[in-house]
């Protein structure tokens, strides 16, 4: 039944002119890479002539020469032992102006005189500063602020003793427990007392051997008839 119909599946024909296949061949196209970079590896493949006198060549020629150090300095250089006009270097009026400046922008230069100064500072001892630093120290002074008391001593046998000890036992937890530390332990109770007998009934109520009489000791005998 299915036999025409499985030979007809393998025999299906697609027109290559429909839109789909078209559009599909043109979807293909767009997105392929290796057509996206043709014309890039065809001009890889061709030959090209670059001359000596072409502007970029002249102008990274121009940029090496500026970054060059020889170059930088080249000028300097050949300058170097033509001054005119000044016996030495010393009498230089620009080497004198730069020696200047350095002398100005140096720190230890800059303080020298202040250094200088600040060990030949003499005040006199009555002076009014010296004096309200004195009387600051004496305020601030944790000896002088501090006056320590006498240390007094008492006499055992002296009122004020005997009742500070006994203020001490009333507040003493382990005076206030010792008599119960004493008894812990050693609890004990008459054989007649309601406790104990109440304890004894219970047990009785609860005695399955009072509750229920054993078997065996029953007397009795078998009816003959």
């Amino acid at each position: 039944y299915t036999e025409a119909w499985d030979a007809d599946k393998k025999s299906i024909h697609v027109m290559p002119d429909t839109p789909d296949i078209l559009l599909a061949k043109a979807n293909a196209a767009n997105v392929s890479h290796k057509h996206y970079q043709k014309a890039w590896d065809e001009a890889k493949a061709k030959s090209y002539d670059l001359r000596a006198d072409a502007i970029p060549i002249k102008q990274a020629k121009a940029s090496r020469d500026i970054a060059s150090e020889y170059k930088y300095k080249e000028t300097h250089e050949k300058q170097k032992g033509h001054y005119i006009g000044c016996p030495s270097a010393k009498e230089d009026p620009k080497l004198a102006w730069a020696a200047r400046a350095m002398a100005l922008q140096n720190d230890r230069l800059y303080k020298k005189a202040y250094n200088d100064s600040k060990t030949q500072i003499h005040i006199p001892v009555d002076a009014l500063s010296v004096q309200a630093a004195k009387e600051c120290q004496t305020l601030v002074s944790d000896i002088d602020y501090r006056q320590y008391l006498h240390q007094w001593t008492c006499l055992p046998d002296q009122n004020d003793v005997i009742h500070a000890r006994q203020a001490y036992d009333l507040q003493s937890d382990a005076v206030y427990k010792s008599d119960l530390e004493w008894l812990r332990g050693i609890g004990w109770l008459p054989n007649d007392s309601p406790e104990i007998k109440r304890v004894k009934n219970a047990q009785d109520l609860l005695s399955d051997n009072v509750y229920r009489t054993p078997i065996d000791s029953v007397k009795y005998t078998s009816v003959v008839d």
